[in-house]
């Protein structure tokens, strides 16, 4: 399965609508798209993830190397997921607490 990508603003914080499989031989795209995002000024980010059905750790990977290149530029990395799978992976690995994970696009907007 291919990986689609998509931006869209949300009051000041850009989001990536992520579809398909984030796995070894696509997380190189989500890569890109989130250092670009960054290289052209867009500071505060959010990965939504309601439209991934599989994620590898080289997926977990580029989310954590998101985090870092925001981070390094006083922004945030937030993420949208309501799959219990993947919300399992994060807490596996630990980066639930990492990561501020919301279950919805509505509920990153009430949370400010």
């Amino acid at each position: 399965m291919e990986l689609t990508l998509e931006t869209r603003d949300l009051g000041g914080r850009t989001v990536v609508v992520v579809g398909g499989e984030v796995d070894v031989y696509t997380a190189p795209e989500l890569r890109d798209c989130l250092t670009d995002l960054v290289g052209s000024g867009h500071r505060h980010l959010v990965v939504d993830m309601t439209g991934v059905g599989f994620l590898d750790s080289t997926g977990l990977g580029v989310l954590v190397g998101g985090l870092k290149k925001v981070r390094a530029e006083d922004g945030s990395l937030e993420l949208v997921c309501n799959s219990q799978r993947l919300l399992r992976i994060f807490s596996i690995t630990g980066l639930a607490s990492v990561f501020t994970i919301h279950d919805s696009t509505d509920a990153l907007s009430a949370a400010g």
